[in-house]
């Protein structure tokens, strides 16, 4: 196996990993807020526990492996 394969293959399991993660994350808005409005009392600054803040962090982590496989053939060349 190449190591253009290999990078292939980081680069589409990694992508697809990231929108998974990123669609199992939760949403901060509401629908009212989309169009303008908003809830008065959210104030937004709620932590994350638990699940989320793992899937939080393995979003991030996901995000940087995939960078790298797209800048990694970029630099070797």
């Amino acid at each position: 196996m190449s190591i253009q394969f290999i990078t292939q293959v980081v680069q589409v399991t990694s992508a697809i990993l990231l929108i998974i993660a990123i669609l199992l994350q939760r949403g901060e808005a509401n629908v009212g807020s989309a169009f303008g409005g908003g809830d008065i009392s959210e104030t937004g600054n709620a932590k994350r526990r638990g699940s989320e803040k793992i899937v939080f962090i393995a979003t991030f982590v996901i995000a940087i492996l995939f960078v790298a496989s797209v800048i990694f053939p970029l630099v070797t060349i």
